[in-house]
């Protein structure tokens, strides 16, 4: 009798054709019943979260525009609110009514700048014999560090005080380098200590600005002038730049130093009385905004901070999309992990004034440098798209077209020859928040960044060289820094990815036209995504 093989009988209505179709149907079936009970709730809470931060952010801009119109119109100029006399040269007593500065330069492999700062150094207008510069080098390439110590004593052969100091390693990174330089021996005569980046030149009357303002007060801990960019032509990325940092200049340093003497240290461009830093503890490496914890905690202890807006000196801004995302990294990541680290101090500060107590906490920390980061991305770049998948969460138009626009134009006031690139502003601003967004919580978590320190590079006149040479010679073949690969980012594509796919379902079936932004910042992210948005403009 043959073998009869065994079947296995089952019922139709058990048997599955797995095809696209029934994918499909089922996914759309998932989601009308999450859609009701979950995601509209969630996404409608997104939304009331959202304009709350987009209202805490409207009023601050609204207030510091106000004060800012008024410290133009009514306040006095800071040398009519705090005693300043210039720096007169007595042939009786020779040099000794000129306090002993310290200048500092923090460098670590400054290749292309370092003769750009030591020079400005060396030539700042003040007694030879009242001067002593710094160089606080952490190079670790051998040739930079020779060249580095050969220009030091170039200018020491010239009769400059000038001090090159190294250190076996670098712990604590540019905190560190500071902190032990304020240990050598030969600083103990010095009074005030002036800050330059490698990358930053005074002008030779900067010290007779600003150190009568720190004689004649002895209440004013720091002095800090103002940045300008000597390449802020270069192209779109450094363009963008100064937009930003012009508005934090021309507008939150003046609002902070005329109302409540107070402001965040810039880290250069700034003369520091050395008592108020000894006695607000010195210089500490538990953050990766050392010259913001230091202004922090001096200010808790009763010292005033002026910030001279005239007083300007020249400095390089990030030519690369590379070196200006660590350098984001690093601004947005700090605050809110010094933030996290200080805000009880801060309330439980008896020395400090309850308003200024409030201003610091809310307005400079958690408005400006966590709201301001999260409220762009979360609600430009997530929620606002997700409402047009889910259109029974409305937005209601103040909140996604008239606020944003009032905090883009009070936000445009410190570089009004830029008024035609606003708008790409605002979708660049919105890519970079995706980043400083991702920061801030790494900061605030202190998750595993927290303390990651990446040196912005610079490149000096190294550009301005190569567009020479390629005029003198036109034929020369051109070399690529970078593999195509090498400039991918994966999290801009993504999005990008994201918001063209919101656009087009809002172009077929959306009512509100907002497919015309997606798209563009869909552009955006794209540019940036495959490293291009430092082309020239």
């Amino acid at each position: 009798m043959a073998e009869v093989s065994p079947k296995v009988m089952i019922p139709e209505s058990f048997q599955f054709q797995v095809s696209s179709s029934d994918i499909a149907g089922q996914l759309t079936l998932i989601w009308e019943l999450l859609k009701a009970p979950l995601i509209v709730p969630l996404l409608t809470l997104g939304v009331y979260i959202c304009l709350a931060m987009s209202l805490m952010l409207f009023m601050e801009r609204v207030y510091m525009g106000i004060v800012i119109i008024l410290v133009k119109l009514f306040w006095k100029k800071p040398d009519k609110r705090y005693k300043w006399e210039p720096m007169q040269d007595d042939l009786e007593s020779g040099n000794l009514n000129f306090p002993v500065v310290l200048v500092q330069i923090p460098m670590f492999n400054e290749r292309e700048v370092y003769k750009l700062s030591i020079g400005a150094a060396s030539n700042l207008s003040w007694p030879a014999d009242r001067l002593v510069i710094q160089v606080l080098d952490d190079s670790t390439d051998p040739a930079i560090k020779q060249m580095v110590e050969l220009e030091c004593q170039r200018w020491a052969s010239k009769g400059i005080n000038i001090r090159y100091q190294i250190r076996e390693n670098r712990t604590g990174y540019k905190a560190g380098a500071l902190k032990e330089g304020l240990k050598r021996s030969y600083v103990k005569h010095c009074e005030y200590v002036c800050i330059f980046d490698a990358d930053f030149q005074p002008e030779p009357d900067y010290l007779r600005r600003a150190i009568p303002f720190l004689i004649h007060n002895p209440d004013i801990a720091l002095v800090q002038g103002r940045w300008r960019f000597v390449n802020a032509d270069e192209c779109l990325l450094t363009r963008m730049q100064e937009m930003s940092l012009d508005y934090h200049f021309t507008v939150e340093q003046e609002v902070g130093s005329a109302t409540h003497a107070f402001f965040g240290f810039n880290g250069t461009a700034g003369v520091w009385r050395i008592a108020a830093i000894n006695e607000a503890g010195g210089w500490k490496d538990r953050t990766t905004v050392e010259d913001m914890d230091l202004a922090v905690r001096a200010s808790l202890r009763g010292w005033k901070f002026l910030y001279l807006g005239d007083l300007q000196v020249k400095s390089e801004l990030p030519s690369t999309f590379k070196a200006f995302r660590f350098q984001q990294h690093r601004w947005s990541c700090g605050p809110a992990n010094l933030f996290r680290k200080m805000v009880m101090e801060i309330v439980r500060n008896k020395k400090v004034r309850f308003w200024k107590k409030v201003y610091v906490i809310y307005s400079f920390f958690f408005v400006r440098k966590i709201i301001a980061h999260m409220v762009t991305f979360s609600f430009y770049c997530v929620v606002l798209p997700l409402t047009i998948l889910v259109p029974e969460v409305k937005v209601p138009i103040w909140g996604a077209v008239y606020i944003p626009s009032v905090i883009t134009i009070l936000n445009s006031v410190g570089t009004p020859r830029s008024i035609h690139l606003l708008f790409y502003w605002i979708l660049f601003e919105n890519v970079m928040s995706l980043h400083r967004t991702k920061a801030t919580f790494i900061g605030l978590l202190e998750a595993g960044r927290a303390n990651e320190w990446v040196v912005t590079e610079k490149l000096g006149n190294t550009l301005q060289k190569a567009a020479e040479a390629k005029k003198s010679n036109p034929k020369a073949p051109r070399k690529f820094r970078f593999k195509f690969t090498d400039r991918l980012n994966t999290l801009e594509l993504g999005f990008s990815a994201f918001l063209f796919l919101c656009g087009c379902y809002d172009f077929v079936n959306g009512k509100n036209n907002y497919f015309i932004y997606l798209w563009l910042q869909t552009l955006t992210f794209f540019i940036t995504g495959i490293g291009y948005v430092g082309t020239i403009i």
